[in-house]
């Protein structure tokens, strides 16, 4: 990254607990197995935007359909990965440790299984040394084998869980909390929150089926975080709108971050790194608490963008929605007459089935950038049949303090509902008399941020259909914050809870819940 994340004075509850917010991917895939990219280059780009990551190889699939004739260009492309996997993986830890950079970048390894009995799952690693696959046919196995082999130093998680059962989708009669820490909720196949969603599955596997969602599994009893990750197939970890995960921890660390993760203090993110904290006194989202006669659950939210509502969502019911229009609470809010603000420049547009490399500088007259979040995303392939990696150069990206400096190529969106732009998102320091200057390829660009507070500016490099800017419109600071308290009054034996945020321009994020157990108690 080229600037820290969020200071204290925006994370005061995080900062009260100990905690900080860290952003990362650890579901992800490039031709290490089946799929595109080298994993050099997965690396490269995850170390620009993310603060941790697994890059994951495509290991096995114990009931893969091999008899059934209409799926047998799948079953190939499979097994030709898998054996891609098996070659490589014992070199590849070389260069995952070139690329760790501790208290900075922490790479953790990774592979995943399919099944289409119990659900997809991903494992992790906590550690670089060399270590070997492990295969097993059911999570029950897998967790046996896995702790005998490493103790607490590997977990595995279900991910795209929204598939129906029998189609790669979460068993949640088979589901393991000794092995999995959370589930993956979120990634570019869709959104599995609920039955019905805006984000919806529209892989060929097939659409969401309702008893694989987060909240069956939470109507079943069990006790999970969650998680968004890209799964992205063309070696771009943290690609922008593909999924994030959000998880907060003590330090950036190694072993602070697997702590995080082993206590569900996680979230799921589509695409910005918000920061969506959640407690009831000490308990964090993703642990457990006693029953209380009157709890009191505490958020703090800072976010990419403006927020539209905060849910929180109590035994799977809607208990209170804070719209900050009509309740503002910033978290912070400066006495000495500046506003802290986010700009977010979108790069792209332009005639289908071209690409333009976008080459600029961005600075601010009276102000200061006070911290600069990369956007960037990669192409939207899953299959290695849907296509090949674009090749596109790495991106370039620096911050001397005054001027943010980049190189991004964005292709022209291929459609009018998916989006291929890049972005960045500057966290500013200024007033309504401070302007904003840019350089994009040669155009000079000025705008008053009075302007910008009004609404977005656009622009183009050169005549219709050529490659377009957009300076989003600037929030004030009780439009992309809000801290608070929610009473929750009695909570019993059973019951959960977790926060749920949505911004304007609809980018999301959830908050793993908050458990009630008798046990906990104890």
């Amino acid at each position: 990254m080229s600037a820290p994340r969020l200071p204290d004075h925006l994370t005061p509850l995080a900062a009260s607990l100990g905690l900080r917010p860290l952003y990362g991917d650890i579901h992800n895939h490039c031709a290490l197995s089946y799929g595109h990219g080298s994993l050099d280059n997965a690396l490269a780009r995850a170390r620009l935007q993310l603060d941790f990551v697994s890059v994951t190889g495509h290991a096995d699939w114990p009931d893969m359909p091999v008899d059934e004739p209409e799926v047998a260009h799948i079953v190939d492309f499979h097994v030709k990965g898998f054996a891609r996997l098996r070659e490589s993986w014992p070199r590849h830890f070389a260069t995952l440790a070139r690329y760790n950079e501790e208290g900075r970048f922490t790479v953790f390894p990774g592979y995943e299984i399919h099944s289409c009995a119990h659900g997809d799952l991903t494992t992790v690693y906590a550690d670089l040394e060399a270590a070997d696959i492990v295969l097993a046919e059911s999570p029950g196995e897998l967790r046996r084998k896995l702790h005998a082999a490493m103790g607490r130093r590997a977990f595995a998680f279900p991910h795209h869980i929204g598939y129906r059962q029998g189609a790669r989708g979460i068993n949640w009669a088979t589901f393991d909390t000794a092995l999995s820490p959370f589930v993956e909720m979120n990634s570019m196949h869709g959104c599995a929150e609920t039955s019905e969603s805006e984000r919806s599955y529209l892989h060929s596997m097939g659409p969401v089926d309702g008893a694989s969602t987060m909240r069956a599994g939470l109507a079943a009893g069990h006790v999970f975080g969650v998680v968004g990750n890209t799964d992205h197939h063309s070696g771009y970890p943290g690609s922008y709108g593909h999924g994030r995960m959000g998880l907060y921890a003590r330090s950036n660390s190694r072993e602070d971050i697997w702590q995080a993760m082993q206590s569900r203090r996680t979230n799921a993110l589509t695409g910005d790194n918000v920061h969506l904290l959640t407690a009831v006194g000490d308990t964090v989202q993703g642990g457990v608490l006693a029953p209380q006669e009157h709890a009191v659950l505490s958020i703090e939210a800072v976010a990419g963008g403006f927020i539209d509502c905060i849910d929180v969502i109590r035994n799977s019911a809607l208990f209170q929605r804070i719209t900050p229009q009509l309740s503002p609470a910033p978290v912070a809010v400066r006495a000495d007459g500046w506003l802290e603000t986010v700009l977010y420049v979108e790069l792209g547009w332009g005639a289908r089935g071209r690409s333009h490399l976008w080459e600029g500088e961005l600075s601010l007259q009276g102000g200061e950038i006070l911290a600069v979040e990369p956007r960037f995303r990669g192409a939207e392939i899953v299959s290695p049949l849907e296509g090949e990696e674009a090749g596109h150069p790495l991106p370039e990206l620096s911050f001397d303090g005054k001027t943010v400096r980049f190189a991004v190529t964005a292709d022209a969106n291929p459609n009018n509902v998916t989006a291929a732009t890049q972005g960045l998102a500057l966290r500013l320091r200024l007033d309504e008399a401070s302007t904003v200057r840019a350089e994009l390829c040669g155009k000079p660009v000025m705008l008053p941020a009075r302007r910008l507070f009004e609404g977005a500016v656009s622009g183009n490099l050169g005549p219709i259909d050529s490659p377009a800017y957009r300076f989003h419109s600037l929030p004030r600071p009780q439009e992309w914050q809000w801290g608070g308290v929610v009473a929750l009054g009695r909570i019993e034996h059973g019951e959960n809870l977790y926060v749920r945020l949505r911004q304007q321009g609809g980018q999301m994020a959830w908050a793993s819940p908050i458990f009630c157990r008798r046990e906990a108690a104890a």
